[in-house]
C-alpha cells in the first residue's frame, strides 16, 4: 500500500478535539487522523495546542488568546459557532500557518483543506513548494477552490457541479466516516425519540416536535440553541431540552432512542447524525431528499418522508425496523470501510503528477 504524507489544517474557530462534537468538519479532522495514521500514513496537524487527535506532529498556529479576541465570551455550546473567513481568528490562523507549513512541506505532500476557501492562501503557499492541495470533505455548496475535491455525497456533488460538461473526473464522492467503537449498539430502547443537532428550522426541529406530538410520544432535544429562540413561548409538554450533548451524553442518547428524527429543510450534504444513530441500532426518520436518500433504506433502516402525516406514521411504525439492520448499514461508513476509498483517490491524484494520470492503463 502506498504511503502518503498529509498536512491537515484545523479550523480557525474550533479545537481539533472530540469535545467539539457539534462541528462536523472538526470531527472529520479528528477522525481522519484516527483512520489514516494506523495505516502507516504521516499526518502533520496545524491548529490549537489543546487539539486531541492522532498525528505524527502537531503544530500550534492559534490559541485561546486568539479565540478570545475574535469571539469574546461567546458560548458555542449554548449558541451556534461564530466564524467568518475574514475574522481575526481566521486571519491569524492563516498568517501563522503559512510559514510553519513552508518549513515542513515536501513535493508530493497532500494539504488537506477542510475549511475550503478559508484555507486557500495556506494551500497556495504550499503548492508553490510542490504540494498538492485538496478539499477532502466537501459538504458546502460554495467556497470551493481546489481542482481535487471529495464530496460527502452524490447529492452535494450534483448540487455543486450541476450539469456541466465535461464533468471533472477527480471530483469523487467519499462519504463521511465514523468509529463504531464510539457508539453503543443497543436493541432494547427507552420510551423517547431523539432530535440531536442545532436546534434550528434548517434541521427541521418543528417537524420533529409536531410529529412526536401527533404520535403521542416523548421527544428529547439535544444541541446548540433552544425552541425558545425560535419563537416558542414555552417548551411543549412532550419535549425535553437537554442542551449541548458531550461525547458520553451523545452516545447514551443515541443508544436509548426509539428513533432519531432529522428533517433538514435544505439539501443535506451528509447528515452525519444519521450514521451515528444507525451505529447505535437506532432507526432514522428523515426527508426523502439529499444524502438521506443515499444512506437510508426505506422501511429497512428508517423512513424517508414527504409529508407530516408520513413523519407521524413513521414514528408509530418505527418498531418494525430491525436494530441489527441499522447497525450493519452504519458499518458501511466505518473508518476501516472508508479509508481505502481515500487511499484510492489520493493515488489517482498523485498519478497525475508522477505518471500518466487519467490515461494510465
Amino acid at each position: 500500500m502506498q504511503k502518503f504524507r498529509f498536512h491537515s489544517l484545523g479550523l480557525p474557530h474550533t479545537v481539533s478535539s472530540p469535545e467539539y462534537s457539534a462541528c462536523a468538519y472538526t470531527q472529520k479532522i479528528v477522525k481522519f487522523g484516527r483512520m489514516m495514521l494506523p495505516r502507516g500514513h504521516e499526518i502533520i496537524h496545524y491548529g490549537h495546542p489543546d487539539s486531541d487527535l492522532p498525528s505524527t506532529e502537531h503544530v500550534s498556529v492559534t490559541d485561546d488568546a486568539v479565540l478570545q479576541k475574535a469571539y469574546g465570551s461567546h458560548d458555542w455550546r449554548r449558541h451556534q459557532f461564530k466564524h467568518h473567513t475574514g475574522d481575526y481568528a481566521n486571519r491569524t490562523f492563516v498568517e501563522r500557518c503559512i510559514p510553519e507549513i513552508q518549513k515542513r512541506v515536501k513535493p508530493g505532500d497532500f494539504v488537506l483543506c477542510w475549511w475550503g476557501i478559508g484555507h486557500e492562501k495556506i494551500a497556495r503557499a504550499a503548492e508553490a513548494q510542490g504540494a498538492i492541495a485538496v478539499e477532502p470533505g466537501i459538504g458546502y455548496t460554495s467556497g470551493h477552490f481546489s481542482r481535487w475535491r471529495a464530496y460527502e455525497s452524490h447529492a452535494v456533488r450534483t448540487a455543486v457541479e450541476g450539469c456541466r460538461s465535461p464533468q471533472p473526473w477527480y471530483s469523487w464522492v467519499i462519504p463521511n466516516y465514523f468509529d463504531p467503537d464510539e457508539f453503543e449498539y443497543r436493541e432494547a430502547k427507552s420510551d423517547y425519540f431523539l432530535y440531536l443537532g442545532r436546534i434550528t428550522e434548517l434541521k427541521g426541529v418543528s417537524v420533529a416536535v409536531e410529529a412526536t406530538k401527533h404520535a403521542g410520544v416523548k421527544l428529547k432535544l439535544a444541541g446548540q440553541g433552544s425552541l425558545l429562540d425560535l419563537g416558542y413561548t414555552q417548551i411543549p409538554d412532550h419535549c425535553e431540552e437537554l442542551g449541548y450533548a458531550d461525547v458520553d451524553t451523545r452516545r447514551e442518547l443515541m443508544a436509548g432512542a426509539r428513533g432519531l428524527i432529522i428533517a433538514s429543510t435544505y439539501l443535506e450534504p451528509f447528515g452525519g447524525v444519521q450514521v451515528e444513530a444507525l451505529l447505535s441500532g437506532t432507526p432514522v426518520i428523515a426527508p426523502f431528499y439529499g444524502a438521506f436518500a443515499e444512506v437510508l433504506e426505506h422501511h429497512r433502516t428508517g423512513f424517508l418522508c414527504h409529508t407530516l402525516r408520513e413523519y407521524v406514521d413513521a414514528v408509530k411504525q418505527v418498531n418494525l425496523v430491525s436494530s441489527k439492520n441499522c447497525r450493519l448499514a452504519g458499518e458501511r461508513y466505518s473508518l476501516t470501510a472508508v479509508a481505502p476509498q481515500f487511499e484510492r483517490w489520493f493515488s489517482a491524484i498523485q498519478e497525475v503528477y508522477t505518471g500518466q494520470g487519467w490515461n494510465a492503463v
